[in-house]
């Protein structure tokens, strides 16, 4: 089967699993890497490799830097504290349990090789928590510190990663080195990410002040920051996950000051169908392997099985464990600290604890193992062991978190999508007094009737749309909403309507182009997404 034709297959299968996820109301990774194992098994289909220099170089970056896009840097900020305690605390800890685990139960990995397995389940998977958190109104510090903690923990682990396998391969270890080479890594790729992302913005303003700036060739530019930031960054050996973190991060903090509302509207639209293609390529390519990985084991598959569900276990509860005593403990025994942050409420965090699905970063780790190690020794048994146990927590993790992580946020009562929608609402209101005060502000200099007629029409939209919003905000607080604003939506969407209709007979009769089409048509529809 040509590459061409698999990647069709995969688009068809991505869609379709997308679609069956919908109905039945389940996590697209969950249903994605489901759906990939399942079609595995279909007779004569020709296996599907999955190189993980494509991960780490293609896939990864656009995923973490749309991921760093969408962080709130103040949240982040706020709560660095709890994503430090998590990316890098936890990491560390669930590497050595799982190393010292895996190391008793499979007699083939000597303990470097148990340091690998370890740094590989290590992190959970910043595109898991981000497909999976999208569908939950999670509360905003629960969503920053998952969100956080994901988007950093994969440089923590890829660091002891390198080490273990420069173990492996030379016989060597040192937490001391991978300790400081973790600073030295994490500071580099965070001032490569800075530098990038501050480049990108010279060149947005500066095609804005030569009036060259377009909402394609802008979002064109966009699509080469994930690469830009990553690449040199691997090529410099410092992390090349923290540069697109962090060129995402300050590009999405500063987009606002360079980039006009069509080009946001485009950029918008152009990043969510590629993250979709993205995340379901990867997730169905993670359910392919499972054929491969078990056809590579030595023994029966049976013989690992206790070792892989022992891991996962291991890998689940050892969350929990960290993550208790890191919350509430040093608040236990610290004022300061229990007065500026105090202790959050128990159910959120059984929310942060259940959230560790791991992902796409593990299976890449995992593949890119060497086949041979110290003194020319065979690492085939022993890799394929390590391959078929990270499977393994990846399917438990994204299939026993990934389907109760929903019911339990909604069984705990955690989730908060009416306040969320109210506060939003009440930001609206904000902005459109601001644009009445400044309307209010320009009737100093007017000097005709005509600009007291404009300004007297713009006020009267803004007062209506500011009561349509108000509206909404009794209706959300038990109150009835008011009729008119039923009936102003209801006729405005009419007139959409009748809008939308005479332009198409317009264009059935060849009367209008299709680009003048387009264009009134593009205007239409911005019209009515404001309507709901």
């Amino acid at each position: 089967m040509s590459v061409a034709l698999v990647v069709v297959v995969l688009m068809c299968a991505t869609t379709g699993l997308a679609l069956v996820a919908k109905r039945i109301d389940v996590p697209f990774p969950v249903a994605f890497v489901l759906g990939g194992a399942a079609l595995a098994f279909i007779p004569h289909l020709p296996p599907v490799h999955l190189d993980p220099n494509w991960i780490f170089l293609l896939v990864l970056p656009p995923l973490l830097f749309s991921g760093g896009w969408s962080t709130d840097y103040v949240e982040f900020k706020r709560n660095r504290r709890a994503i430090g305690l998590l990316a890098i605390g936890l990491v560390v800890f669930t590497t050595v349990i799982v190393a010292a685990v895996a190391h008793a139960l499979l007699p083939a990995l000597t303990w470097p090789l148990a340091f690998v397995l370890g740094a590989v389940v290590a992190p959970p998977d910043a595109v898991a928590a981000e497909a999976i958190l999208q569908k939950l109104a999670v509360p905003r510090r629960i969503a920053a510190i998952l969100s956080g903690e994901s988007l950093v923990n994969d440089a923590t682990a890829l660091v002891f990663y390198r080490f273990a396998i420069a173990a492996v391969a030379y016989g060597t270890f040192s937490f001391a080195q991978a300790g400081l080479a973790f600073v030295v890594v994490s500071i580099g790729g965070i001032a490569v990410g800075l530098a990038i992302a501050f480049g990108f913005e010279l060149v947005m303003k500066f095609l804005s002040r030569k009036r060259l700036d377009d909402p394609t060739i802008s979002n064109a530019i966009l699509l080469i920051a994930p690469f830009a930031s990553y690449l040199p960054a691997e090529a410099m050996h410092v992390s090349g996950v923290l540069a697109a973190v962090t060129a995402g991060m300050y590009l999405g903090r500063r987009s606002a000051h360079f980039w006009d509302s069509e080009t946001r509207l485009i950029g918008g639209a152009v990043w969510e169908v590629m993250l979709f293609l993205l995340n379901g390529f990867v997730f169905v390519v993670i359910g392919l392997q499972l054929p491969q990985i078990v056809s590579g084991l030595s023994n029966a598959p049976w013989h690992y099985i206790t070792a892989a569900v022992v891991v996962s276990l291991v890998v689940i509860l050892i969350r929990p464990v960290w993550i208790f005593p890191a919350t509430y403990l040093p608040r236990l025994f610290s004022k300061k600290l229990r007065d500026a942050d105090p202790s959050p409420d128990w159910r959120a965090v059984v929310v942060v604890s259940w959230a560790g699905m791991r992902g796409i970063v593990s299976l890449a780790a995992a593949l890119a193992i060497p086949l041979v190690g110290a003194g020319h020794a065979d690492l085939g048994e022993a890799r394929n062991e390590i391959l078929f146990v990270t499977f393994c927590v990846i399917f438990a993790t994204l299939i026993v978190q990934g389907f109760t992580l929903a019911p339990m946020i909604n069984a705990l009562g955690v989730a908060e999508s009416s306040s969320r929608v109210k506060a939003e609402t009440e930001v609206r209101i904000r902005a459109l007094e601001a644009g009445i005060e400044e309307l209010h502000a320009q009737e100093r200099h007017f000097d005709s009737a005509l600009e007291w007629e404009t300004v007297g029409r713009l006020l009267g939209e803004y007062a209506q749309r500011i009561e349509h919003l108000r509206g909404h905000l009794s209706a959300e607080d038990g109150e009835e909403e008011p009729v008119e604003n039923t009936i102003d939506h209801r006729l405005q969407k009419a007139a959409l309507d009748a809008e939308r209709t005479k332009i198409k007979e317009l264009r059935a009769d060849g009367k209008i182009p299709d680009d003048v089409f387009r264009n009134i048509q593009y205007d239409l529809d911005l019209a009515d997404v404001r309507l709901t």
